[in-house]
């Protein structure tokens, strides 16, 4: 052969173009195809499109480009379970394990060969076939023929694609190659998907968050925050049961808070026996987080229950207060599938601030305590002051006034004059004495009660006061003495400052609180902050448990609303 045979033979023309056979019509629409199908799943990446949509889409655009019978797209977790994320069918019907459906890892099947070797796996017989997925692919499925292909997400590996023929056949020869080309995009569609969850997930997270830590900076009442954190974890976490329970010193559990199927099997004030071998006992044992999957094994009361409310997936978690073991909070699913791998993380974030409530309150409570033995040591001096006046030297005074006026009755003319006079003087000193001894604490009080006194203070008053007393009953004596001296302060704040022509007062205590309201019509402008006598007068109520609101604009007169809890 010659030179110029062997460059035609080789493609070569004589004028040194390569010539080349024509292109395979059926290998272009092929190639178009598949373009096709990358674009439109290359556009749903783009778009954002949620992970679910994605996969559906995968599956079902490698399902008709390869002219296959099944797609499967099967997530992995460190479980060594694998869950179906989307299905195709040629038929159009439901996959035999729809999206959601999970399986154990393991035996000879495509999943387990392409998971454990991270490469592209095959199998034409299913003679022989074992493990959970592999048995519901040869007889659910009906799998003849099938190829995997892994899915690494970030270098680590997520998943894989799998597809199979139902009908005698094998798959073709280029079937790994054809697949490869789509699990490149499902990665990426894979790990922005994931990005913009997790971000999505912190967002709701930090805003939960945000929620709870108003109500405690706002000193809300433990009660309120542990309802709020239960009701706000369980919104995060796909859970069906969430709860809160206090440790006793006798090692019970009293629940303070449930959600869910709680409400109905743990309901706030039921009391548990912290006994066998369960998930309540390892958390209280170890002082750590913990979760069970499924309650085989399990004993006790708690165990008992959380069969009963058909939880499989459970985690709990303690909540500390100050160094000291409080209790613990839980959450449970009733899904065969595992909670999230972050659900304890998540669940502690909302125990600590739990803990922070509960801190809180404790010296909130303490600090109330201190104050209310403060202001009662006060008011019981006030008392003996104010009985040691009357008793002593009022009655010393009413005595040397009826002595004087013996000794007048018997003094010559020349000195009945000095004697009326000494005798006016002691008489003016007695009511000196008895106005100071009212104003240390007022005796009508507690003789006749808080109604009488109001009554007494309105007619004292140099403003007009119109009086709605709905209660007749006998209070804490700390209640009325510190409704007496919120009328007597803004009686006396009406009148020197308030410029107003009326006051109303409202008074009622139907229930456990007494609600005490005194509207004046003056000029307004009143601020407890500017340290007005309002100050002390708050400090006062707070003291006892109550709250003072003041409304007070300008030119609108100024109101007072008190509730004291009896």
């Amino acid at each position: 052969m010659n030179a110029r045979d062997s460059a035609v033979d080789a493609g070569q023309a004589a004028d040194g173009r390569v010539r080349r056979d024509p292109p395979d019509q059926a290998q272009l629409r092929q190639l178009a195809k598949e373009q096709s199908a990358l674009r439109q799943v290359a556009m749903l990446v783009a778009r954002a499109t949620p992970p679910e949509q994605v996969f559906a889409t995968v599956a079902e655009e490698v399902g008709r480009l390869l002219a296959v019978d099944h797609t499967v797209l099967i997530r992995s977790d460190p479980e060594d379970m694998i869950t179906v994320v989307g299905a195709w069918t040629a038929t159009g019907g439901a996959p035999p394990s729809p999206v959601g459906s999970r399986f154990e890892l393991g035996g000879r099947n495509v999943s387990t060969l392409t998971l454990r070797t991270g490469r592209p796996a095959r199998l034409d017989d299913y003679v022989g076939v074992t493990g959970s997925i592999g048995n519901t692919g040869a007889h659910d499925w009906g799998f003849r023929s099938s190829v995997g292909v892994p899915i690494s997400v970030e270098g680590q590996p997520w998943g894989l694609i799998l597809v199979a023929y139902t009908r005698d056949q094998q798959l073709p020869a280029d079937t790994e190659a054809r697949l490869a080309s789509f699990t490149e995009l499902v990665a990426t569609a894979i790990a922005n998907a994931e990005t913009r969850a997790a971000l999505a997930r912190l967002a709701e997270e930090q805003a939960a968050l945000r929620r709870v830590a108003t109500l405690v900076a706002q000193g809300a009442a433990p009660e309120r925050v542990f309802a709020a954190v239960t009701d706000e974890y369980a919104r995060l976490v796909p859970v069906d049961v969430a709860a809160m329970a206090r440790l006793e010193p006798d090692g019970t559990l009293i629940y303070v808070a449930s959600w869910g199927r709680g409400v109905e099997f743990i309901p706030v004030g039921s009391r548990w026996t912290l006994d066998g071998k369960n998930i309540a006992t390892d958390i209280f044992e170890t002082g750590r987080s913990a979760r069970v999957e499924n309650q085989a094994g399990a004993t006790g009361s708690l165990a008992d229950l959380i069969r009963d409310m058909g939880v499989h997936s459970v985690i709990g978690t303690t909540v500390v207060v100050d160094g000291r073991l409080w209790g613990s909070m839980g959450a449970g699913s009733t899904l065969e599938e595992p909670l999230p791998p972050d659900a304890e993380a998540r669940l502690a974030l909302f125990t600590e601030l739990v803990a922070t409530a509960i801190a809180n309150a404790d010296s909130r409570n303490k600090l109330m305590a201190s104050r209310a033995r403060i202001v009662a040591a006060a008011d019981e001096t006030r008392r003996r002051i104010e009985r040691d006046l009357h008793d002593g030297t009022q009655q010393q005074l009413v005595t040397l006034v009826l002595d004087l006026e013996q000794v007048q009755a018997e003094a010559p003319p020349e000195l009945e004059g000095h004697l009326a006079r000494i005798a006016g003087q002691v008489t003016d000193v007695l009511n000196q004495v008895q106005e100071i001894s009212r104003g240390i604490h007022p005796a009508i009080l507690s003789e006749g009660g808080l109604t009488v006194a109001l009554r007494a203070l309105a007619r004292r008053s140099a403003v007009p006061v119109e009086l709605d007393l709905r209660t007749g009953r006998r209070l804490p004596d700390q209640v009325e003495v510190a409704a007496y001296y919120a009328l007597s302060e803004a009686l006396a704040n009406a009148a020197k400052h308030a410029q107003a022509s009326a006051v109303h007062v409202e008074l009622d205590a139907p229930d456990a609180t007494l609600r005490l309201a005194i509207r004046d019509d003056g000029i307004g402008g009143a601020d407890p902050a500017r340290g007005s006598g309002l100050t002390g007068l708050r400090d006062r109520i707070e003291a006892v448990g109550g709250t003072l609101d003041v409304t007070s604009p300008a030119d609108g007169g100024t109101t007072l609303l008190i509730e004291i809890p009896v």
